[in-house]
Protein backbone atom coordinates (compact mmCIF):
# COMPACT_ATOMS: atom_id res chain seq x y z
CA UNK A 1 0.00 0.00 0.00
CA UNK A 2 1.69 3.19 -1.04
CA UNK A 3 0.61 6.41 1.07
CA UNK A 4 0.18 9.61 -0.84
CA UNK A 5 -0.68 8.09 -4.50
CA UNK A 6 -3.62 7.18 -7.09
CA UNK A 7 -4.14 3.98 -7.84
CA UNK A 8 -5.44 3.24 -11.26
CA UNK A 9 -7.77 0.27 -11.20
CA UNK A 10 -10.58 -1.69 -9.70
CA UNK A 11 -10.94 -0.17 -6.58
CA UNK A 12 -12.12 -3.65 -4.92
CA UNK A 13 -8.80 -5.17 -6.41
CA UNK A 14 -6.63 -2.81 -5.29
CA UNK A 15 -8.45 -2.91 -1.66
CA UNK A 16 -7.64 -6.32 -1.47
CA UNK A 17 -4.30 -5.76 -1.73
CA UNK A 18 -4.53 -3.34 1.60
CA UNK A 19 -4.34 -4.68 5.05
CA UNK A 20 -6.60 -5.16 7.84
CA UNK A 21 -7.39 -1.55 9.58
CA UNK A 22 -5.81 1.50 8.13
CA UNK A 23 -8.19 3.55 6.88
CA UNK A 24 -9.04 6.51 9.16
CA UNK A 25 -11.74 8.22 6.77
CA UNK A 26 -12.83 7.81 3.55
CA UNK A 27 -15.00 10.69 1.87
CA UNK A 28 -16.41 9.06 -1.84
CA UNK A 29 -19.42 8.93 -4.14
CA UNK A 30 -20.74 6.25 -5.68
CA UNK A 31 -21.57 6.06 -9.16
CA UNK A 32 -25.50 5.81 -8.06
CA UNK A 33 -28.09 4.35 -10.30
CA UNK A 34 -28.38 5.75 -14.20
CA UNK A 35 -27.53 8.84 -12.76
CA UNK A 36 -23.83 9.66 -14.31
CA UNK A 37 -22.20 7.56 -17.10
CA UNK A 38 -19.09 6.03 -15.71
CA UNK A 39 -16.99 4.49 -18.83
CA UNK A 40 -19.15 1.64 -18.70
CA UNK A 41 -17.59 -0.15 -15.68
CA UNK A 42 -19.40 -2.37 -13.44
CA UNK A 43 -19.99 -0.97 -10.10
CA UNK A 44 -20.00 -4.00 -7.49
CA UNK A 45 -21.13 -2.08 -4.61
CA UNK A 46 -20.99 -5.27 -1.90
CA UNK A 47 -17.92 -6.22 -2.64
CA UNK A 48 -16.76 -2.43 -2.26
CA UNK A 49 -18.73 -2.01 1.28
CA UNK A 50 -17.27 -5.43 2.19
CA UNK A 51 -13.36 -4.10 1.41
CA UNK A 52 -13.88 -0.87 2.96
CA UNK A 53 -15.45 -2.18 6.35
CA UNK A 54 -12.19 -4.24 6.51
CA UNK A 55 -9.78 -2.00 5.78
CA UNK A 56 -11.45 0.94 7.67
CA UNK A 57 -9.81 1.19 11.81
CA UNK A 58 -12.10 0.87 14.45
CA UNK A 59 -13.06 4.33 15.07
CA UNK A 60 -13.01 4.87 11.97
CA UNK A 61 -15.61 6.96 9.46
CA UNK A 62 -16.71 6.28 5.58
CA UNK A 63 -18.72 9.11 4.07
CA UNK A 64 -21.05 7.91 1.45
CA UNK A 65 -22.63 10.64 -0.77
CA UNK A 66 -25.52 9.43 -2.32
CA UNK A 67 -29.21 10.10 -4.29
CA UNK A 68 -31.63 8.15 -5.67
CA UNK A 69 -32.53 8.03 -9.80
CA UNK A 70 -36.10 8.24 -10.74
CA UNK A 71 -36.98 5.48 -13.10
CA UNK A 72 -40.73 5.68 -14.61
CA UNK A 73 -41.94 7.91 -12.17
CA UNK A 74 -40.81 6.28 -8.90
CA UNK A 75 -37.46 6.80 -6.74
CA UNK A 76 -35.15 3.74 -7.16
CA UNK A 77 -34.33 3.69 -3.09
CA UNK A 78 -30.68 2.93 -4.03
CA UNK A 79 -29.26 4.85 -1.07
CA UNK A 80 -31.20 3.32 1.81
CA UNK A 81 -30.32 -0.14 0.47
CA UNK A 82 -27.13 0.48 0.56
CA UNK A 83 -27.01 2.42 3.96
CA UNK A 84 -29.02 -0.59 5.39
CA UNK A 85 -26.01 -2.98 3.68
CA UNK A 86 -23.45 -1.01 5.22
CA UNK A 87 -25.59 -1.90 8.57
CA UNK A 88 -25.76 -5.28 8.42
CA UNK A 89 -22.15 -5.79 7.55
CA UNK A 90 -21.08 -3.68 10.68
CA UNK A 91 -20.82 -0.56 10.29
CA UNK A 92 -22.99 1.79 12.65
CA UNK A 93 -25.53 4.29 10.41
CA UNK A 94 -23.69 7.15 12.85
CA UNK A 95 -25.52 10.09 11.26
CA UNK A 96 -28.01 10.55 7.89
CA UNK A 97 -26.61 14.19 6.82
CA UNK A 98 -27.68 16.27 3.90
CA UNK A 99 -26.43 18.19 1.08
CA UNK A 100 -28.56 20.95 0.26
CA UNK A 101 -27.84 22.51 -2.60
CA UNK A 102 -29.35 26.15 -3.46
CA UNK A 103 -28.51 26.11 -7.16
CA UNK A 104 -30.38 22.85 -8.22
CA UNK A 105 -30.73 22.13 -11.39
CA UNK A 106 -34.62 23.23 -12.14
CA UNK A 107 -37.56 20.69 -12.62
CA UNK A 108 -39.06 20.44 -15.68
CA UNK A 109 -42.75 22.12 -15.55
CA UNK A 110 -44.33 18.30 -16.74
CA UNK A 111 -42.58 16.33 -14.19
CA UNK A 112 -45.04 16.24 -11.89
CA UNK A 113 -42.98 16.28 -8.39
CA UNK A 114 -40.77 19.25 -6.49
CA UNK A 115 -37.53 20.35 -7.75
CA UNK A 116 -34.45 17.85 -5.76
CA UNK A 117 -32.03 19.85 -3.97
CA UNK A 118 -30.48 17.83 -1.73
CA UNK A 119 -27.85 14.08 -1.25
CA UNK A 120 -27.53 12.20 0.98
CA UNK A 121 -24.52 12.19 3.29
CA UNK A 122 -24.63 8.76 5.39
CA UNK A 123 -22.02 8.67 7.61
CA UNK A 124 -20.95 5.25 8.75
CA UNK A 125 -18.92 4.33 11.72
CA UNK A 126 -16.46 0.92 12.47
CA UNK A 127 -17.30 1.22 16.44
CA UNK A 128 -17.77 4.87 18.13
CA UNK A 129 -15.61 7.63 16.06
CA UNK A 130 -12.17 8.44 16.92
CA UNK A 131 -12.32 11.88 16.06
CA UNK A 132 -14.83 14.70 15.68
CA UNK A 133 -14.10 17.83 15.58
CA UNK A 134 -17.07 19.84 14.94
CA UNK A 135 -17.70 22.45 12.74
CA UNK A 136 -18.99 25.89 13.65
CA UNK A 137 -20.78 29.19 12.14
CA UNK A 138 -21.33 32.22 13.25
CA UNK A 139 -24.60 32.91 15.36
CA UNK A 140 -26.99 35.33 13.54
CA UNK A 141 -27.47 37.10 17.21
CA UNK A 142 -23.51 36.90 18.05
CA UNK A 143 -22.76 39.19 21.11
CA UNK A 144 -26.36 40.53 21.55
CA UNK A 145 -27.43 41.43 24.88
CA UNK A 146 -30.55 39.41 25.96
CA UNK A 147 -32.48 39.39 29.38
CA UNK A 148 -33.81 36.02 30.11
CA UNK A 149 -37.17 36.60 32.68
CA UNK A 150 -36.28 33.19 34.98
CA UNK A 151 -39.50 33.65 36.51
CA UNK A 152 -40.61 30.24 35.77
CA UNK A 153 -42.55 27.10 37.54
CA UNK A 154 -38.71 25.89 37.89
CA UNK A 155 -37.36 28.93 39.30
CA UNK A 156 -40.08 29.28 41.92
CA UNK A 157 -38.57 26.30 43.60
CA UNK A 158 -35.75 28.35 44.13
CA UNK A 159 -35.90 31.27 46.62
CA UNK A 160 -32.99 32.63 46.07
CA UNK A 161 -32.93 32.13 42.33
CA UNK A 162 -32.50 35.38 40.49
CA UNK A 163 -35.93 36.33 37.87
CA UNK A 164 -34.06 38.54 35.30
CA UNK A 165 -30.49 37.63 34.44
CA UNK A 166 -28.49 39.32 31.06
CA UNK A 167 -26.81 36.96 28.80
CA UNK A 168 -24.63 37.16 26.10
CA UNK A 169 -25.28 35.33 22.46
CA UNK A 170 -22.64 33.39 21.64
CA UNK A 171 -20.44 33.89 19.20
CA UNK A 172 -20.27 30.38 17.20
CA UNK A 173 -22.56 27.26 17.07
CA UNK A 174 -22.55 23.95 15.75
CA UNK A 175 -23.54 23.49 12.72
CA UNK A 176 -26.66 20.91 11.84
CA UNK A 177 -26.38 18.06 9.87
CA UNK A 178 -27.63 19.89 6.61
CA UNK A 179 -24.74 21.39 4.57
CA UNK A 180 -25.66 24.40 2.07
CA UNK A 181 -23.09 24.03 -0.48
CA UNK A 182 -23.26 25.51 -3.91
CA UNK A 183 -22.87 22.72 -7.00
CA UNK A 184 -20.09 24.13 -9.24
CA UNK A 185 -20.13 24.21 -12.96
CA UNK A 186 -19.82 21.49 -14.72
CA UNK A 187 -16.63 20.29 -15.72
CA UNK A 188 -15.41 19.32 -18.59
CA UNK A 189 -12.99 16.75 -18.21
CA UNK A 190 -15.29 14.95 -15.63
CA UNK A 191 -19.30 14.65 -15.36
CA UNK A 192 -19.61 14.83 -11.51
CA UNK A 193 -17.10 16.66 -9.35
CA UNK A 194 -16.88 16.77 -6.13
CA UNK A 195 -17.35 20.60 -4.46
CA UNK A 196 -14.21 21.24 -2.56
CA UNK A 197 -15.81 22.42 0.77
CA UNK A 198 -17.92 19.37 1.46
CA UNK A 199 -15.13 16.87 1.05
CA UNK A 200 -12.88 19.58 3.02
CA UNK A 201 -16.26 19.83 5.66
CA UNK A 202 -15.92 15.72 6.03
CA UNK A 203 -11.72 15.66 6.31
CA UNK A 204 -12.04 18.29 9.03
CA UNK A 205 -14.82 16.79 10.91
CA UNK A 206 -13.68 13.26 11.02
CA UNK A 207 -9.91 13.16 10.96
CA UNK A 208 -6.81 14.69 12.33
CA UNK A 209 -3.90 15.84 10.56
CA UNK A 210 -1.22 12.92 9.81
CA UNK A 211 -4.71 10.67 9.53
CA UNK A 212 -5.13 8.83 6.11
CA UNK A 213 -8.10 9.80 3.82
CA UNK A 214 -9.28 7.26 1.17
CA UNK A 215 -11.59 7.75 -1.52
CA UNK A 216 -11.99 3.79 -3.37
CA UNK A 217 -13.78 5.96 -6.29
CA UNK A 218 -11.92 9.31 -6.38
CA UNK A 219 -12.70 10.84 -9.86
CA UNK A 220 -11.24 14.00 -10.45
CA UNK A 221 -9.37 13.75 -6.95
CA UNK A 222 -11.35 16.47 -5.23
CA UNK A 223 -11.20 14.13 -1.64
CA UNK A 224 -7.25 13.43 -2.27
CA UNK A 225 -6.56 17.36 -2.82
CA UNK A 226 -8.37 18.28 0.29
CA UNK A 227 -6.98 15.92 2.26
CA UNK A 228 -3.53 17.30 1.20
CA UNK A 229 -4.17 20.91 2.12
CA UNK A 230 -5.41 20.06 5.00
CA UNK A 231 -2.46 18.02 6.35
CA UNK A 232 -3.75 15.07 6.00
CA UNK A 233 -2.04 11.69 3.91
CA UNK A 234 -4.56 10.00 0.98
CA UNK A 235 -5.10 7.35 -1.04
CA UNK A 236 -7.39 7.40 -4.29
CA UNK A 237 -8.82 4.39 -6.68
CA UNK A 238 -9.96 5.29 -10.23
CA UNK A 239 -10.80 2.91 -12.54
CA UNK A 240 -10.78 5.27 -15.43
CA UNK A 241 -7.70 5.98 -16.40
CA UNK A 242 -7.90 9.33 -17.72
CA UNK A 243 -9.97 10.28 -14.18
CA UNK A 244 -7.03 9.25 -12.63
CA UNK A 245 -3.86 11.58 -14.35
CA UNK A 246 -6.64 14.57 -13.80
CA UNK A 247 -6.80 13.80 -9.86
CA UNK A 248 -2.85 13.34 -9.62
CA UNK A 249 -2.89 17.02 -11.50
CA UNK A 250 -5.18 18.82 -9.43
CA UNK A 251 -3.13 17.18 -6.24
CA UNK A 252 0.17 18.05 -7.58
CA UNK A 253 -1.32 21.88 -7.71
CA UNK A 254 -1.28 22.01 -4.10
CA UNK A 255 2.13 21.35 -4.08
CA UNK A 256 2.53 24.36 -6.87
CA UNK A 257 0.44 26.48 -4.77
CA UNK A 258 2.04 25.93 -1.82
CA UNK A 259 5.52 26.82 -2.82
CA UNK A 260 4.15 30.39 -4.14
Amino acid sequence: MKLNHIYHGDCVDVMRTFPDGVIDLTVTSPPYDNLRTYKGYDFNFEEIAKELYRVTKDGGVVVWVVADATIKGSETGTSFRQALYFKEIGFNLHDTMIWHKPNPVPQFPTIKRYTNDFEYMFVFSKCQPNTFNPLETRCKTAGRKVNRNTNSAFAEQSADRPRDVVTTTKNKKRLSNTWEIGVGSRNKNHPAIFPERLAEGHILSWSNVGDLVFDPMCGSGTTCKMAKLNGRNYIGIDIAEEYVELARRRVEEVSEESET
